[in-house]
């Protein structure tokens, strides 16, 4: 497990080295083209990518696939961490560059290591899995305060309820809702994006490496 885990890190390290400041986009990897979501997710990838943010996804189809799409539409740089299953995982065709994991944990070191901030699109327990990450590596200040941008207001409302119902019991502190930003505006999601990262981290437009 070690040495196959110590494989997938350095030829992560080696694909991911020159991509720039990523956001990482998660979402279903079900939800094909014919999905509305689908439609959402390019967009995103776009708009993210014409930031000058080389979009980051697992790699995967769905949602995934839509998000990458969309940063290969705008002629940006499109990235991602794929992993080995059984089904639904082959890496889309809109990939610049991409790494393939044994490990799930290996997967989210390198989606973190590269990311500014995360945009999470509907999805199911791998995209619950993401997100919890985030806000827990943010929570405990294991990463900086990036900023987490949930994208479909109503298909995240039972999410945020749980999170309501676990702040009023306890088990969260109240801050820790602040650090997601819920919204079904893009316009507002990017202007609170281009606030959070481009202008608080001074960052520059990708350039694109000589792969």
């Amino acid at each position: 497990m070690m040495a196959r885990a110590a494989g997938d890190f350095i030829r992560g390290f080696r694909a991911l080295h020159f991509v720039g400041p990523c956001v990482a986009v998660f979402g279903s990897a079900r939800f094909g083209e014919s999905h509305p979501y689908y439609a959402l997710a390019r967009e995103v990838g776009r708009r993210v990518s014409a930031m000058g943010f080389t979009v980051m996804t697992g790699g995967g189809p769905g949602l995934m696939e839509a998000a990458n799409r969309g940063a290969h539409d705008q002629g940006g740089l499109s990235v991602g961490c794929n992993i080995e299953l059984p089904f639904e995982q082959d890496p889309n065709p809109y990939l610049d560059r991409w790494v393939t994991c044994h490990y799930f944990f290996v997967r989210k070191v390198l989606l973190f290591k590269y990311s500014y901030a995360f945009v999470v699109l509907p999805g199911g327990l791998g995209t619950l899995d993401e997100l919890n990450e985030a806000l827990t590596l943010i929570q405990t200040t294991k990463i900086a305060n990036f900023p987490v941008i949930l994208v479909g207001t109503a298909y995240w409302e039972p999410y945020l309820a749980l999170l309501r119902a676990m702040e009023r019991e306890g088990a969260i502190s109240p801050g820790d809702l602040d650090l997601l930003k819920v919204t079904d505006d893009l316009d507002e999601a990017m202007k609170h994006l281009e606030a959070t990262t481009v202008e608080r981290f001074g960052l520059r437009r990708v350039t694109r490496p000589a792969w």
